[in-house]
Parts: C-alpha cells; structure tokens; sequence
C-alpha cells in the first residue's frame, strides 16, 4: 500500500495526532513533494506547536529552499521549545544546526 495513502488515512481517524501530520510531511520530502511537505509542518506548527521534532526538520526544509533567515527563526523557537521541555538532545541538535547555518565556514 503507498505510505502516503495510508498516512492519510491515519490522519483521517486522527485529525489531531501530531505524528501522522509529521509523518506525511517526512514522506513528501521524500517523494520530492516540497510543497505539501511545507503545508504539513506548518499545520503541526500551528495545532501543536509543542512537537519538538518538528523544529529540525522544518528549519532543514527552509534551508534546502533557501530561507536562511526563517530556518533561523524556526530553530531559535525550537531551541526555546525544547528548553521548556527539559529536552535537551533537541535543544542541542536544534543549536547545532543553528550555529552551522550561521556560520557555514566551520
């Protein structure tokens, strides 16, 4: 069965379930489906912005398009996310990522 299909269908039983949403975001990437990749990680932004994992790969997203400025931005609310949540594994992986967009000659 295609993943995506059945994604959606899972989505459908679940409206509000954060992973399926972040599920189908992952899996357009991986078609090469850039656009609804972005309309699935702004969705879980927007119903769950609590979803730490989401952070990294939104700000990537915005990366590979070219928006260094709003990946920026989405891993400095990733970074205070995570950080209210005590995780710190996200927090450093967010950093991480952060300090090599911003200074990509290291």
């Amino acid at each position: 069965m295609d993943r995506i299909a059945q994604l959606l269908r899972f989505l459908d039983e679940n409206p509000g379930d954060s992973f399926m949403l972040f599920a189908l975001a992952k899996e357009y990437e991986k078609v090469e489906n850039q656009a609804e990749a972005f309309l699935y990680f702004q969705k879980l932004l927007e119903t769950d912005p609590t979803y730490v994992g989401l952070y990294y790969h939104f700000g990537k997203w915005y990366e590979r398009a070219g928006d260094v400025e709003k990946a920026l931005e989405i891993y400095d609310s990733g970074m205070k996310m995570a950080k209210s949540q005590g995780d710190q594994h996200a927090f450093n992986e967010l950093a991480g990522a952060k300090m090599q967009l911003s200074d990509p000659e290291d």
